[in-house]
């Protein structure tokens, strides 16, 4: 017993913790986090690194040195702070390190979505973001929609659709799921329609995984094809108030051009205001849809 005491009290917490810190994430992406730190909050020192991966003080030192071997101009030592403060001629060294990401990040943590330890963000602004009503996906419902995707295999499910006072049985194929902005779908096969269609989560209300193979998801067209929509300031607005949307899209010669799949066009086109009958005044309605007859063709019947 003395002996099984030894063996496990052996290795030094601090020496084990290192050891899974570095293996976990590797001088990579510890020298992320340097130039993450130096863009976004303007300085970095040793305590940053040590805090939040876990590493002694003079591996911190060794990422320091080698970050800066790296990108020499990013950033000087002030002695008085005793950091490293970003120059004013800092130019990222990570593709990654870009403003998208960071208010991503920043909506994440905002959201509770994002725990504070996994983020890189250090301090961070004061942040909120508009509610929307919960939409609650049972784990019980996902976890066999993601099995049988994984294995390609059918699903036996309960679906309440709006259009039916019950629940209808479906033998279902799911292959993807997709979010519009509101809702989480499941993206499907149905038997019982004989084609692909998006299923609301939270309307199924119990599923089970058959033996039955399911469809090959490379017959849903609707998934994989991608359609461009061209946008641009709405018409109705003022010369001056053009130039602001062109600004606020990033668009070039009064143009933006937008990606997604086919599937989700509708969801798309409802998000941005753009499907017909969702009109509104320009001030409201700030963008147009330049190429809805090129892309008309794509939009589901009623949509």
């Amino acid at each position: 017993m003395r002996t099984m005491t030894k063996k496990l009290a052996s290795p030094a917490p601090s020496a084990s913790t290192e050891s899974r810190s570095v293996s976990r994430w590797g001088q990579d992406r510890r020298l992320e986090f340097i130039d993450w730190r130096l863009r976004w909050d303007g300085r970095i020192n040793r305590s940053d690194l040590t805090a939040f991966f876990g590493i002694s003080v003079p591996q911190a030192s060794l990422d320091i040195a080698k970050y800066l071997e790296m990108a020499p101009a990013n950033a000087a030592y002030d002695r008085s702070a005793r950091v490293y403060i970003a120059s004013p001629t800092f130019e990222a060294a990570f593709p990654s390190n870009t403003s998208e990401r960071y208010l991503n990040e920043l909506l994440m943590r905002a959201a509770s979505v994002l725990p504070e330890e996994l983020s890189f963000l250090g301090w961070t602004p004061p942040v909120d973001l508009a509610p929307s009503p919960g939409r609650a996906v049972p784990a019980e419902i996902l976890a066999p929609l993601l099995l049988a995707a994984r294995e390609g295999k059918q699903v036996t499910a309960a679906y309440q659709s709006m259009s039916a006072l019950e629940p209808t049985k479906r033998a279902l194929s799911p292959h993807a799921v997709a979010n519009d902005g509101f809702r989480w779908h499941v993206r499907a096969y149905c038997h019982l329609r004989e084609e692909f269609r998006d299923f609301i989560i939270p309307r199924i209300l119990s599923v089970e995984v058959t033996a039955e193979p399911g469809m090959d998801a490379s017959n849903d067209d609707a998934w994989h094809r991608k359609v461009t929509l061209v946008l641009g300031p709405n018409p109705g607005l003022s010369a001056a108030a053009r130039k602001v949307i062109e600004l606020d899209y990033g668009m070039a010669r009064g143009q933006a051009k937008l990606e997604c799949r086919q599937a989700l066009l509708f969801y798309t086109l409802r998000r941005l205001g753009l499907l017909e009958g969702q009109e509104a005044p320009p001030e409201v309605q700030q963008i147009a849809l330049l190429n809805r007859d090129e892309i008309a063709k794509w939009l589901p019947k009623g949509g």
